[in-house]
């Protein structure tokens, strides 16, 4: 026992002396080298990382290298809070040209963006989310290919007040006629409208383009050129959430939208005839008579879309702007055409009046009784119709019923549309 402690006592302090020695002559290997490298750097020291620049900006293997004479630069600048969603982020250089901009927000997902054709700046795509992060990485060269990067992060605005757009569709997607119009409502009057039309969109299965009009401030319409074809799946696309539709207030509710476009209907009624004539998809059409508005409340002539539609309907003459004897009654089998009150619709009256005069308010009578018979010509009409038939009316001696007045943008050309 105490032979081997004597011996392992012993091998310990052989071995501290070992490493002094060692470590001894490692140093005057050290001495030796720095002062045969003296002679070769001109006595001076070599400097480390270009002079403590970015290392990014010089090129690894040459220490001496100048730095990347491209600069970055990135707006919002780093740290920012309350960006604005649309308008605020831009990525630039100066004296160089980007090769990579990556932006990515929460859980990573990349935004997608557009590099100018001669390199010097990138934007996004579409609007950044509202209330959310962002990191910005960016990566340029100048002439002599010397690269620089720089990275940054700043996060959007949260909105104070929001509105969601409604329109005139129903949940589920439902089936209309093909003279159906997308009509889209704010809450607030918009301010930016390009920015907004440009937020909404509608895509149809065939292909077709579809525009949107404003009437005023506070409603959109939207259709194709010309009358949908049946069959014709149509989404309708919100995408407001990142959209300043008026100062401080931001759209809500991304969604999506659709319907399906389902068999042609137009009926075309004829106020001098006092008849109209139903065209259902290819088949013969058929020709009813009806009774339209009298001289003093004429019907409006163009084309109108059925928009509404009640197995009884009230009709107040207070509400709206006729002339005579007041009424205050309730009419069968009734399909709104126009915001100003006009229906095609059951008329007992116009048993004796259809197809020789003219009696109504300026709503299309066709023959029914008070309470309604299903069996009726009204009756069977208003069972086979749809929201988004076509009703046109023509030979009357009132104006031309004006765009904004129900679904009637079919009477403004495409070309100002």
């Amino acid at each position: 026992m105490g032979g081997r402690t004597t011996g392992e006592g012993s091998w310990r302090r052989t071995g501290r002396a070992g490493r002094r020695a060692g470590a001894a002559l490692l140093l005057g290997s050290v001495l030796v080298l720095t002062a045969a490298c003296g002679p070769d750097s001109g006595g001076k020291p070599a400097a480390a990382n270009g002079g403590g620049g970015k290392p990014a900006a010089t090129a690894p293997d040459s220490p001496t290298a100048k730095p990347s004479a491209a600069v970055v630069d990135v707006e919002p600048k780093d740290g920012t809070k309350d960006a604005a969603p649309n308008g605020a982020l831009k990525v630039s250089v100066a004296s160089g040209k980007l090769t990579d901009v990556s932006v990515t927000g929460p859980n990573g997902k990349t935004v997608d963006g557009t590099l100018a054709t001669d390199g010097t700046s990138w934007t996004p795509s579409a609007a950044l989310a509202v209330g959310t992060a962002y990191q910005v990485s960016a990566k340029a060269v100048d002439a002599n290919g010397v690269p620089t990067s720089t990275t940054s992060g700043f996060s959007t605005l949260t909105p104070s007040k929001t509105d969601r757009p409604t329109d005139n569709l129903a949940n589920g997607d439902p089936t209309y006629g093909v003279g159906m119009i997308v009509s889209v409502i704010f809450p607030t009057a918009v301010k930016n409208t390009d920015a907004a039309e440009k937020a909404i969109t509608v895509e149809a299965s065939d292909g077709s383009p579809v525009k949107g009009h404003w009437f005023g401030n506070s409603r959109l319409d939207l259709r194709p050129q010309n009358f949908w074809k049946p069959g014709t799946k149509v989404t309708v696309h919100y995408r407001t959430s990142n959209v300043e539709l008026a100062p401080g207030v931001y759209g809500a509710g991304d969604r999506d939208e659709s319907f399906t476009v389902g068999r042609s209907k137009i009926s075309t009624a004829d106020a001098a005839a006092h008849t109209m004539t139903v065209q259902k998809d290819g088949a013969a059409p058929q020709t009813i008579k009806v009774t339209a508005g009298a001289n003093d409340n004429p019907s409006w002539n163009g084309t109108m879309v059925i928009f509404g539609k009640e197995r009884m309907v009230h009709m107040d003459s207070s509400t709206t702007t006729i002339k005579g004897a007041a009424y205050d009654v309730y009419e069968p089998h009734g399909l709104k055409i126009t915001d100003t009150g006009s229906y095609v619709h059951g008329n007992p009256a116009a048993v004796e009046a259809a197809g020789n005069s003219n009696i109504s308010h300026g709503c299309i009578g066709l023959p029914d009784t008070d309470q309604g018979d299903d069996n009726s010509v009204a009756g069977k009409f208003f069972a086979d119709s749809m929201i988004g038939d076509v009703v046109i009316v023509k030979n009357s001696v009132g104006e031309q019923v004006k765009p904004d007045n129900g679904l009637s943008g079919w009477n403004m050309a495409w070309s100002t549309w």
